[in-house]
C-alpha cells in the first residue's frame, strides 16, 4: 500500500455508541502510547548521541603526529595481512619529578608491536627489548628507545618499519602517568608476578597479584631485581598490559557506559596517536576486534642475541637476523599462529 492510497476506516470508527466512544479511547490510548514510545526511542537515541560525543570529546584531547613517510620509502602493505600496530610507553616524568631526578627528553621504555590477524580472531603482541642495537633512520645505530627521543613517535615508527619490514598502520603512545591512572579507572588489574620481590616500599608476590596504578607502574619499571634484567621486565610489561586487556574487555567495563567514558577521559590528555587513528577509527578496530578475549592475546618477544658492547663502551642488546627474518615472513604474511606455535618463549 501506498502512502497516499485510501484507507478504509473501520465500519464502527464514527459510531456514537458506548462500545464505538470506548474504542475510539483506547484508539487514542493505544496512539498516545506509541507517541510517548517513539519520543522515548528518539530521546534515547539523543542521549546515546550525545553520550557518545562526549567520549569522542575525551578522545580528541589527546596529541597526534604524523607518521606518513615519502613514497616508496615505507614497506609496501599487502592486502589481506592484517593490521599493525605500534605500542609505546615513555618514560616522560612530570615537570617536577624529570627535575628531581635529572631526568630530560624521553625514551620508550615499553616498545610492542601489536599484530591483529586479518580474520580478527587473534592479536599477537611482541615486545622489543629497549637497548636492541639497531639502525635508527638519520642517526646511526644505536638503542631502539633512542629512536622516541631522537625524532618522537614518527622516528619510533620508521625505526620499527624498517626493522621489520612491515608496515605500520597505527602508532599510540602513553607516557608513565597515563599508564597509572588507567589502571586506577578500571578499578585495579590482575598481573602475574615472576617471583618475590621488593620495590618502593612495595612488596610483590609471586603468582597472581591485584595491583593498583603505583603498584602497576613501579612494577613494570623493574629490571635489577631479575637475573635477566631488562628482558623480564619487557615479560612484566606484557602482564600488565594482559591485565589491562582482560579488565578492558571483560563484560562488566564494556557494559558500563560511566566506565568506559571516564577510562577514556582519564588516558586522553597522557596519550599520543597518529592523526589516522580519529574515535572513528578506534571504533572500527573496536567492533572489528568484539569477539577477541583474553585466551586470543599471544605475547612474544622479537628474536635477539646477547648482551654486548659497542666500540664506544655502551652496553646494547645484539640483534640476530636469521631469527628476525622468520619473524619479517610471519609478520609479512600474516602467519604469526604458526610463528608463535614455534618459537613462543624462545626469547
Amino acid at each position: 500500500m501506498n502512502r497516499n492510497d485510501d484507507v478504509e476506516l473501520p465500519a464502527d470508527w464514527d459510531d456514537d455508541s458506548d462500545v464505538g466512544a470506548e474504542r475510539r479511547r483506547g484508539r487514542r490510548a493505544a496512539l498516545i502510547a506509541f507517541g510517548l514510545v517513539a519520543v522515548l526511542v528518539i530521546g534515547v537515541g539523543i542521549v546515546v548521541g550525545s553520550y557518545l560525543n562526549g567520549l569522542r570529546n575525551s578522545y580528541e584531547k589527546r596529541s597526534v603526529v604524523d607518521i606518513t613517510r615519502a613514497e616508496g620509502e615505507r614497506p609496501e602493505a599487502e592486502e589481506g595481512t592484517g593490521q599493525n600496530i605500534l605500542l609505546l610507553g615513555s618514560d616522560k616524568r612530570s615537570e617536577e619529578a624529570a627535575a628531581a631526578e635529572g631526568v630530560t627528553g624521553q625514551r620508550s621504555d615499553v616498545m610492542m608491536l601489536v599484530h591483529i590477524a586479518d580474520d580478527g580472531e587473534s592479536v599477537y603482541i611482541t615486545s622489543f627489548p629497549r637497548d636492541l642495537y639497531v639502525d635508527i633512520p638519520g642517526h646511526g645505530k644505536d638503542r631502539i628507545n633512542a629512536a622516541l627521543a631522537f625524532g618522537g613517535p614518527s622516528l619510533a615508527v620508521t625505526t620499527v618499519e624498517d626493522y621489520t619490514g612491515v608496515p605500520i598502520d597505527h602508532v599510540a603512545l602513553i607516557d608513565f602517568e597515563g599508564i597509572e591512572g588507567l589502571v586506577d579507572t578500571l578499578g585495579g588489574v590482575d598481573v602475574q608476578v615472576p617471583t618475590d620481590f621488593e620495590a618502593d616500599g612495595i612488596e610483590y608476590t609471586a603468582g597472581t597479584q591485584s595491583m593498583d596504578g603505583r603498584e602497576a607502574l613501579v612494577f613494570v619499571r623493574q629490571r635489577k631485581q631479575f637475573a635477566d634484567g631488562d628482558f623480564q621486565r619487557n615479560r612484566n610489561q606484557q602482564a600488565v598490559l594482559k591485565g589491562i586487556a582482560d579488565k578492558l574487555i571483560s563484560a562488566d567495563t564494556l557494559t558500563d557506559p560511566r566506565r568506559l567514558a571516564d577510562t577514556i577521559e582519564e588516558v586522553s590528555p597522557y596519550l599520543t596517536t597518529d592523526e589516522g587513528l580519529t574515535a572513528g577509527e578506534m571504533t572500527k578496530l573496536g567492533l572489528s576486534l568484539r569477539s577477541i578475549r583474553g585466551d586470543d592475546l599471544y605475547f612474544l618477544s622479537v628474536p635477539h642475541g646477547g648482551p654486548t658492547t659497542t666500540s664506544g663502551g655502551a652496553s646494547v642488546v645484539a640483534t640476530d637476523e636469521e631469527a628476525m627474518d622468520v619473524l619479517r615472513e610471519a609478520l609479512r604474511t600474516d602467519d604469526m599462529g604458526t610463528y608463535y606455535a614455534q618459537y613462543a618463549g624462545a626469547y
